[in-house]
């Protein structure tokens, strides 16, 4: 049995090359037409070292997306949920409205019913985890008050992002400042959030 290297040995150069190789191509050529043979050329790397760390383009450009999404998207605690929920859902909109990420992201997406490991490392390296720190963040303002118990929290989480990425999605103008404001007063007014 062969045991794939360890990924403490991955060269942090020779990643950091092919993720940002990844994402010059998409930004150059279009997601469909970037090939692991074009990213490997680009980054300096061979094939075989793209193949051994990820089994596709996609899974190469999801990974370069989702460090890019979590460094614009932190989840943080000013004890203000309507700011802290306007500041991080602006993140996202402005991640996906700027190449390379939201063609990067778009082209993710459209694999993703023909690629069904590409789907499965989607929903366990960015969706459940960010899923989970969202539900965890309206878990801390329901704590301090600002959200009723019982408040459905999951769903909260689906009710914030899912106008972005259909949005983004149908390639519909992007959610402005304002538009951001009155989406997340609407939905902690939808879980009974005191004020609004």
């Amino acid at each position: 049995m062969i045991t794939p290297p360890s990924s403490l040995r991955r060269s942090e150069r020779s990643r950091r090359a092919t993720l940002q190789a990844a994402l010059d191509l998409c930004t150059e050529k279009g997601y469909g037409r970037v090939t692991v043979e074009a990213i490997a050329a680009r980054a300096g790397v061979s094939k075989k070292t793209i193949y051994r760390w990820w089994p596709s383009k996609g899974a190469v450009l999801l990974e370069a997306f989702t460090d890019a999404l979590v460094d614009a998207t932190p989840f943080v605690d000013t004890g203000d949920i309507g700011a802290d929920l306007r500041t991080h859902l602006a993140g996202a909109v402005k991640l996906l409205t700027v190449p390379p990420f939201g063609p990067a992201y778009a082209g993710i997406l459209s694999e993703l019913h023909r690629d069904d490991v590409l789907a499965q490392a989607l929903k366990d390296q960015l969706v459940d985890p960010r899923v989970e720190q969202a539900v965890a963040r309206l878990r801390s303002a329901q704590d301090q008050g600002q959200i009723p118990p019982g408040a459905n929290l999951p769903l909260a989480v689906e009710m914030l992002y899912g106008p972005l990425y259909y949005r983004h999605l149908l390639r519909k103008p992007v959610h402005d400042e304002e538009t951001i404001a009155a989406l997340v007063a609407h939905v902690l007014r939808a879980l009974g959030a005191p004020g609004y």
